[in-house]
């Protein structure tokens, strides 16, 4: 495994404000029932966003929405200049190939080795890279969780800490523009927690990654976040940074950093 990052070495947030995702009075409804009512952000070039909220707040639905899983009912989300609420079906698989989503779970096919799972994602795509250009690019994508070793290995027998870093590896093995990370370290024991929320502020400066990420940790949230936003009944309630948010007067706000 590589060398721990120190993450008061590595700059939260770069100068660069070209705006990637913008939402304005964006509301999702499922059956006429509301789940995000008036949903206004902005997320700029290599920012981390974290959004928090209870369970059934609306994080999942929102950052669906982001990739395309979900369609607007009612106002703007554009998503690197696309209008989510027309995109077509072509402009979606588009789309989808520079926004990178790690699932939970982190999702890897416990059917296959870890090479096979990085392979997965190249050879699916329109124009594939080739067979030398997949080799390097997942030894490189490994190499840079600090995996190689891992390569013939399968899911199962690696830590769950392990799982998260393929995981991760797979996902940006396609260089996307934005990641979307839904509890990147849920499961996790205290110390591999902080590894992994390290490594995506590395990932961040190594790739020119852009992110949001949805988390219940809050050591997680300290540690990867430029501004947090706190969902409360379909609505954002709260934005800030960090520290802003833990000395806010409101006790529910404080709730969170307890």
């Amino acid at each position: 495994m590589q060398e721990a990052i120190n993450e008061k070495e590595i700059p939260k947030q770069a100068a660069g404000q070209d705006i990637l995702v913008r939402a304005r009075n964006f509301q999702k409804q499922f059956n006429g029932t509301p789940v995000l009512k008036d949903i206004s952000f902005d997320l700029h070039h290599k920012e981390n966003l974290v959004f928090l909220g209870k369970s059934g707040s609306g994080k999942s639905v929102l950052i669906k929405s982001i990739v395309g899983l979900h369609r607007p009912t009612e106002g703007e989300l554009n998503v690197l200049g696309y209008d989510m609420k027309s995109i077509t079906d072509q402009e979606l698989v588009a789309l989808r190939q520079k926004v990178g989503y790690l699932f939970q779970g982190g999702a890897l096919y416990d059917s296959m080795t870890v090479r096979e799972n990085m392979r997965f994602p190249l050879e699916r795509q329109t124009n594939p890279p080739s067979e030398e250009e997949i080799q390097q690019l997942v030894e490189e994508g490994l190499d840079s969780v600090g995996l190689k070793d891992t390569m013939d290995k399968m899911p199962a027998e690696l830590s769950g800490g392990m799982q998260k870093r393929i995981a991760l590896a797979r996902t940006l093995v396609l260089r996307p523009k934005i990641m979307l990370y839904d509890e990147p370290t849920t499961g996790l024991d205290p110390v591999t927690s902080k590894e992994i929320s390290k490594l995506l502020l590395e990932m961040r400066e190594r790739y020119d990654i852009t992110s949001i990420v949805i988390t219940h940790d809050m050591s997680n949230a300290e540690i990867v976040s430029d501004r947090l936003f706190i969902l409360r009944d379909g609505k954002f309630a709260a934005e800030g940074t960090y520290d802003e948010l833990a000395q806010a007067d409101e006790d529910w706000i404080r709730s969170f950093f307890e």
